[in-house]
């Protein structure tokens, strides 16, 4: 494998220096963030899920959040189907029972 010079001063380090992605990341957060993910995660591939919570985390905010009415709110607020918030809400009522 390559060996990798990072011991230069980040300050020296322009974007467009970096190649692909790195190039993206310190755009967005800096050259110094772009560094640290070189070094923790280079020649790995990463996938970054579409959801940013868990299923249960936004299962609690749902139950927790629900008033009665507000299945539409609930379900554009999270980025789930309102068949999906339903759901989570009626099997609340079934475990209550």
């Amino acid at each position: 494998m390559k060996e990798v010079f990072t011991e230069m001063d980040p300050k020296d380090i322009e974007c467009e220096y970096l190649n692909g992605v790195y190039a993206e990341i310190a755009n967005l957060l800096g050259v110094e963030a772009a560094l640290t993910m070189h070094t923790a995660f280079r020649g790995q591939q990463l996938n970054f899920p579409v959801n940013f919570f868990t299923s249960d985390f936004i299962r609690e905010q749902v139950i927790r959040e629900y008033d009665g009415g507000n299945v539409k709110q609930l379900a554009t607020k999270y980025g789930y189907s309102e068949k999906w918030v339903r759901n989570i809400i009626n099997g609340e009522k079934r475990e209550k029972r």
